[in-house]
C-alpha cells in the first residue's frame, strides 16, 4: 500500500520521520513541500492545516505531527521495535522526546544552527544575537539529556529507540557549528553515543545535503 511522506528537505523533523522509517525498512514516496515558500501548495493545507513538514499518507490515512507519525511506523509495520517494553523505558523514551521538542529544537537548531550555518549557506542574513541566545540556552538542554540518557549504547538502554531518532538529527545540525559540537564534547555520555549513532547508515543516507558554501 501506498505510502508517501511530504516534507521539506532541510527540515530537521521531516529527516526524523525519514530516519523513522529508513530504520523500520519501510519504503515510502518522497513528496518535497517546502512550508516557507510562497507558492506552496494550497492544497498541502488540506493534508496539514498548519502548513508545517512533515505530513505522512498510508493507504488513505493522513497523519502529521512527528511524534505521532514516528509512533505509527512503529506500531503499524514490521520491523525492529522502536519503543521499548519495559514501563520506565518506554517512559524514558517518551520523556526524551518531550525534552527535544519542547527545549532542544528551538536553540540547537533555530538558533545555533540555523543562524550560524544554514542561514550563511542560503545566503540569507543571520543575527549573532539569537545565535548566541541559542549558544547560551544549549548547556542547559545537553545537560538535562546528559541525565536521562542511559549507560547502554542508546538513550534508552541495549536498544534503539523513538528516543534516538528525534534526538539524532538535532544533534547533526547542531554539531555543524563548531561551537555546538565543542559544547556536545563536554557531555560524555552524548558524545560517546553520538560518535557511535553517527556511522548509522540509516543515518547517514537521510542526513540531508545542504547547498555549498
Amino acid at each position: 500500500m501506498a505510502i508517501e511522506l511530504h516534507g521539506y528537505q532541510y527540515s530537521v523533523y521531516s529527516w526524523i520521520a525519514r530516519l523513522a522509517l529508513h530504520e523500520k525498512g519501510v519504503g515510502y514516496n518522497w513528496v518535497e513541500v517546502n512550508p516557507f515558500a510562497e507558492d506552496c501548495p494550497a492544497s498541502y493545507l488540506t493534508t496539514h492545516p498548519f502548513k508545517r513538514v512533515p505530513a505522512f499518507s498510508h493507504a488513505g490515512f493522513v497523519l502529521y505531527e512527528t511524534g505521532a507519525i514516528t509512533r505509527y511506523v512503529d506500531e503499524a509495520f514490521k520491523g525492529p521495535k522502536l519503543q521499548p517494553m519495559e514501563p520506565k523505558e518506554r517512559a524514558r523514551c517518551n520523556q526524551i522526546i518531550s525534552i527535544v521538542d519542547s527545549y532542544a529544537y528551538w536553540p540547537l537548531v533555530r538558533q545555533v544552527f540555523s543562524h550560524r550555518v544554514f542561514r550563511p549557506l542560503m545566503r540569507r542574513p543571520a543575527d549573532e544575537g539569537e545565535f548566541q541566545r541559542g549558544l547560551e540556552a544549549a548547556p542547559r538542554v545537553l545537560a538535562a539529556l546528559e541525565t536521562a540518557a542511559a549507560d547502554g549504547h542508546y538513550l534508552c538502554g541495549s536498544q534503539l529507540s523513538l528516543a534516538d531518532i528525534h534526538l539524532a538529527p538535532m544533534i547533526g545540525y547542531f554539531v555543524l557549528a563548531d561551537e555546538g559540537r565543542a559544547l556536545l564534547q563536554k557531555h560524555p555520555r552524548l558524545k560517546d553515543w553520538w560518535s557511535e549513532f553517527s556511522k548509522r547508515s540509516a543515518f547517514v543516507a537521510t542526513t540531508p545535503r545542504l547547498p555549498q558554501a
